[in-house]
C-alpha cells in the first residue's frame, strides 16, 4: 500500500481523533466503563453492570462515528443531539445506581465501582455540557 496518496489511514484517523477534546472525553468515558465493569465484576452483587455496558457500548459508536467522520455523510440523524441526549441520560444513570450503590454496599469492589460510577456521572455531565453549545450554534433561525 502506498502511504504517499495524503489520506491518513485508520490508525491516523484514530490517533488525530484522540488528540481532539471530544476525542479524549469519549476515550476517557470507555476507560471508566471498563474499570468500572471490572469493580463490578469482582463484587458481591454485580447487579449494577448494566448501566456501564450500556453506556460503554454507545460510546465506542459515538467514538467510531466521530472518528471516520460518519456524522458528516450520515446526515439522516442528528448526531449532536444523539450525543447529548446519549451523555445526559448516562449522566443521570451513572449519579443515580452510584449514590444507590455507595450507601448500600459493605464490600470494597462494591463501593469502588460506585465511587468511579459517581466520577464517570461527573464526566458524560461534563460532555453533555460541551456538546450544548454546538447545538446552539448549529440553529438556523427560520425565515
Amino acid at each position: 500500500m502506498d502511504s504517499s496518496s495524503g489520506t491518513p489511514g485508520c490508525m491516523g484517523q484514530c490517533t488525530s481523533f484522540l488528540r481532539s477534546h471530544k476525542g479524549t472525553v469519549l476515550a476517557l468515558e470507555i476507560g471508566l466503563c471498563i474499570v468500572i465493569l471490572i469493580c463490578y465484576g469482582a463484587s458481591r452483587t454485580p447487579g449494577y453492570t448494566g448501566v456501564a455496558i450500556f453506556e460503554m457500548v454507545f460510546s465506542i459508536v459515538f467514538f467510531i462515528i466521530y472518528m471516520l467522520g460518519l456524522n458528516k455523510q450520515l446526515a439522516v440523524v442528528h448526531w449532536g443531539w444523539s450525543d447529548f441526549v446519549r451523555a445526559l441520560i448516562g449522566a443521570l444513570l451513572f449519579l443515580i445506581t452510584s449514590i444507590i450503590v455507595v450507601i448500600g454496599h459493605r464490600d470494597g469492589p462494591g463501593i469502588a465501582a460506585g465511587v468511579f460510577g459517581l466520577l464517570a456521572g461527573i464526566l458524560f455531565a461534563y460532555d453533555a455540557y460541551i456538546t450544548f453549545p454546538t447545538l446552539r450554534k448549529t440553529h438556523t433561525a427560520a425565515p
